[in-house]
């Protein structure tokens, strides 16, 4: 959904996020529109306004590694903004392995064998690729567990389950953005992008802000319709084996409710699953029933 020019895109947009006093510069009243002009970022980037224009425009398509750090150190952006510069800047830096949505079993049986949490696999554009039946039973209440942006953003259920929805939702476009740098040419993400976009105006807001920061280690606060609250840490890691795949992994401090609130959910996971290995087993008898 973004333009051929992303390398002017992502320039105008941040320059547009960093006020004239903060990059050091007199303010001057009033402005047209906000942050910083082209002519300010020129002058402190160090050169001409001419050639930063050509830049935003995208008549100029060779930056210099110099005139990269230094425009990133005039939008003052932090390091995972800035490997995204340098990646639409110099094409080379962002050759990377197509992200891949075949989990290995090894990961499933991982999963498995961490019954007392919730843990998922996810891909680049964060589609569910597997999860254990502690998540599961975490997000029951969402009509489908298949995409944590669709998901958040299309799914009414998620303002009463993430009780700080707003951060919940920022985090999870900037970890998109952070997946479109690392893979520009995944068509999955561009088009997960593109439905959210055209059907909710909060991810399109977001999503042109060209924020990049992607998930690492959070506080999640949940509201479980079978629980109640639930404050978790999250941890994801990359799977080395699996370009764009992240485990996922929720815990709680040990003694405190939310600890306690996963052995309730654990309960409730068993149970489900107890009931659904009924469910199979019934209908396998009637099939059974029927063949003989």
């Amino acid at each position: 959904m973004d333009s051929e020019n992303k390398l002017g895109d992502y320039l105008r947009a941040r320059r547009a996020l960093v006020r004239p006093q903060d990059a050091g510069l007199p303010e001057d009243g009033p402005r047209r529109v906000p942050g910083l002009r082209r002519d300010e970022v020129a002058l402190l980037t160090g050169v001409s306004t001419d050639y930063y224009i050509r830049l935003e425009q995208g008549r100029e398509r060779r930056p210099s590694d110099q005139v990269l750090r230094s425009i990133a150190s005039a939008l003052r952006l932090d390091a995972a903004a800035a490997e995204h510069l340098f990646r639409l800047g110099l094409p080379v830096l962002g050759e990377r392995a197509a992200p891949t949505r075949t989990v290995a079993p090894e990961l499933l049986r991982l999963m498995d064998g961490m019954p007392d949490v919730p843990a998922f696999l996810v891909g680049a554009a964060q589609d569910v690729l597997g999860a254990n039946a502690m998540a599961r039973e975490l997000y029951r209440g969402f009509a489908r567990f298949d995409n944590l942006l669709r998901m958040i953003f299309l799914d009414p259920y998620a303002r009463s389950f993430y009780s700080d929805w707003d951060t919940v939702a920022r985090c999870a476009v900037d970890n998109l953005r952070a997946s479109s740098s690392q893979f520009p040419a995944d068509g999955r993400i561009e088009r997960i992008a593109g439905e959210l976009a055209l059907h909710s105006p909060a991810f399109a807001n977001l999503w042109a802000r060209y924020e990049v920061r992607p998930r690492t280690r959070e506080k999640k606060h949940f509201v479980h319709p079978g629980v109640g609250e639930l404050r978790l840490h999250f941890e994801t890691f990359a799977v080395a084996a699996a370009p764009g795949q992240h485990l996922s992994v929720y815990s709680a401090e040990p003694g405190s409710t939310s600890h306690d609130g996963l052995v309730l959910l654990r309960r409730l996971a068993d149970q489900a699953a107890a009931a659904s290995g009924g469910a199979r087993q019934d209908m396998a008898s009637e099939a059974g029933d029927a063949r003989s």
